[in-house]
């Protein structure tokens, strides 16, 4: 099973997606629909809304008046929080039981109009944001749906901001243009991005990723953080911490179009207990157990591999013992890297020797920088006793 996180401000035409993805084969959940269903007349929703709010949310044959309540609960934060708190836990209800429902090689899309507010992007392997300008959206608004200008910008105003969204947002699709525009860039997407994840993660296979140095990216800083914030809500107690790690954590150096991240366990018993819940998250179990050594114990340098299955993100999660040597090499060589510009384009000059010639995978790319890592593990030590570094936080 395969969930997708989608999400836009009001007006934005998240629902023209949902739609476009349900005719390609998704299931999609849809959050209005729910949060329409849960308020339904006789329903407890809908009674605990009329003892906080009043009877005059009400239409005369006992239905709940969308724009009344609109009308109270937006006028400020106070109220509109309390709606949410109303709300929010019975939608989440009604959405794990249609989950539970679904079969397991499924790919549900989550239509969540408030995914970014109710923080709860980390949840999903990828997360979808259908953005528009406000003032398009204000019109749009005010002709397809018949709100007043004043009730338009309140309700938009009341959302998340889009730095909010962009932050959480592993896809931004554009729809300043026409519904058709939007419905062939949904299209695209399934095809060329959601088909692939979901099938590699029936199949249990990680993206492929090409071998190639390419400059270095200002955006991996926050895809890494996004990826992060996945992989904490996915071990929880588990890991003891995660970060990223390896060239892309160093900024401003080229490096392969892949993201590296350690996660941090007291032991290597615990795999077993991830492996479920980082499949869930989008990141397959591989046969790799081992860093080359740097110490005379190679027991010491165990490890497990999971990559992700997501071809618009090749992603390495490392999971590492902490306090072993690989795992402290792993957080040092950044924090090395970064103090030393020396070392930094000694380190970028022999990547991009090794880049010319050619591998046909990244582990052969990796396999071909070891000579310089036995030296680098070494004067990575030794700068570290020296100014007596330590793991931050």
């Amino acid at each position: 099973m395969l969930r997708i996180g989608l999400t836009g401000g009001i007006g934005a035409g998240k629902s023209t997606v949902s739609a476009t993805f349900s005719e390609l084969g998704a299931i999609v959940v849809d959050g209005d629909v729910i949060a329409r269903e849960v308020v339904e007349p006789g329903t407890p929703g809908l009674k605990k809304l009329v003892e906080t709010f009043g009877e005059q949310i009400l239409h005369p044959d006992g239905a709940l008046n969308r724009p009344a309540l609109a009308a109270i609960a937006f006028s400020d934060d106070e109220k509109r929080q309390t709606l949410n708190g109303i709300v929010h836990p019975l939608v989440a209800h009604r959405r794990s039981e249609l989950i539970d429902e679904a079969h397991e090689d499924a790919v549900i899309v989550e239509d969540i109009p408030l995914l970014v507010e109710s923080q709860m992007a980390s949840m999903f392997p990828l997360v979808i944001i259908v953005n528009a300008d406000p003032e398009l959206r204000v019109r749009r608004l005010i002709e397809y749906r018949n709100f007043t200008e004043e009730d338009a910008r309140a309700r938009i105003a009341a959302q998340a901001s889009e730095e909010q969204r962009r932050a959480v947002a592993d896809v931004w699709l554009d729809n300043s243009g026409s519904a058709g525009e939007l419905v062939e860039k949904a299209r695209a997407l399934w095809h060329g991005r959601i088909q692939p994840f979901a099938h590699n993660v029936k199949t249990g296979q990680p993206a492929r990723s090409a071998p190639d140095l390419v400059a270095a990216d200002p955006d991996w800083a926050a895809e890494a953080q996004r990826i992060l914030a996945r992989l904490r809500t996915a071990c929880g107690h588990r890991a003891s911490r995660i970060d990223h790690i390896g060239s892309t954590a160093i900024p401003g150096l080229d490096a392969k179009d892949v993201i590296d991240v350690q996660v941090t366990v007291a032991s290597l018993d615990v795999v077993d207990e991830l492996a479920e819940p980082l499949l869930a998250a989008g990141y397959v179990r591989t046969p790799i157990t081992q860093d080359t050594a740097h110490t005379d114990d190679p027991e010491l340098w165990q490890k497990r591999l999971f990559c992700s299955a997501d071809p618009g993100r090749p992603t390495n999660v490392h999971v590492r013992v902490d306090g072993w040597p690989g795992q402290q090499f792993a957080l040092l060589f950044v924090d090395w890297v970064k103090a030393n510009a020396s070392v930094r384009d000694e380190y970028l000059s022999f990547k991009r020797r090794v880049a010319v010639q050619g591998h046909a995978t990244t582990q052969d790319y990796a396999e071909a920088k070891e000579p310089w890592f036995l030296d680098a593990y070494r004067r990575a030590r030794v700068w570290a006793d020296t100014t007596g570094w330590t793991p931050t936080d």
